[in-house]
C-alpha cells in the first residue's frame, strides 16, 4: 500500500468507499436512511471535489494500485499549528492492516509547522475510538455538531502532539 494525493479521477471510486464504509459503520448507530443522507450531502462528487485544491489541505488516498483501501482529509487550523482531521476511513475488508496509522503518519508530514492533530469522533464508534487512542490520543472535548455547523451530530473531541523527530 501506498500513500498519494487524490485526483479527479479518483473522485468516484472515493465516494464509494466512503459510502460503503459509512454504511458498515454507522447504519447501527444512526440508521440506514440517515447514514444515506450524511452520504448524499458529505461524500457527493462535488463535496470531494471541492477538497482537491482547497488552500491548506491534504487530500490522502492510501491505494495498492489496484484498490483504494483508505482515504484521508485535513486542513490545517490555528495558523497552521493543528492538523484539523476531517476525515480518515479505511475500508471495512482492508481495516487492521495499518493503513489508517498510515495515513495518519503521511498527514503529519504535510504540515511541517504543526504540533497537534485535533479530530472528531462519534463516541458510538468504538472501532475509531479504540483506533485514535491505540494512536495516541486523548479526549480533550465534545462538540454537538461534528463535521459542519448544525449537523446536530454528537461527537468527542480527540487530540495528539505532533513529536517531530530531530
Amino acid at each position: 500500500m501506498f500513500v498519494r494525493t487524490a485526483s479527479e479521477r479518483d473522485l468516484e471510486a472515493v465516494r464509494q468507499l466512503l459510502v460503503e464504509t459509512w454504511h458498515d459503520t454507522y447504519d447501527a448507530i444512526y440508521g440506514s436512511d440517515r447514514v444515506a443522507s450524511i452520504n448524499t450531502e458529505w461524500h457527493s462528487l462535488s463535496a470531494l471535489r471541492a477538497r482537491i485544491d482547497m488552500p491548506q489541505s491534504e487530500f490522502l488516498l492510501a491505494d495498492d494500485g489496484e484498490t483504494i483501501a483508505g482515504v484521508a482529509f485535513a486542513t490545517a487550523a490555528d495558523d497552521g499549528k493543528t492538523v484539523k482531521l476531517h476525515q480518515l476511513n479505511v475500508h471495512p475488508a482492508h481495516q487492521g492492516r495499518g493503513i489508517g496509522g498510515l495515513l495518519l503518519d503521511e498527514l503529519e508530514g504535510c504540515f511541517p509547522d504543526a504540533d497537534k492533530v485535533r479530530l472528531e469522533v462519534e463516541e458510538a464508534n468504538m472501532r475509531a475510538v479504540r483506533f485514535y487512542v491505540g494512536q495516541g490520543f486523548s479526549k480533550v472535548g465534545e462538540t454537538g455538531n461534528c463535521g459542519k455547523e448544525g449537523s446536530g451530530i454528537k461527537a468527542a473531541i480527540f487530540e495528539r502532539p505532533i513529536l517531530w523527530a530531530e
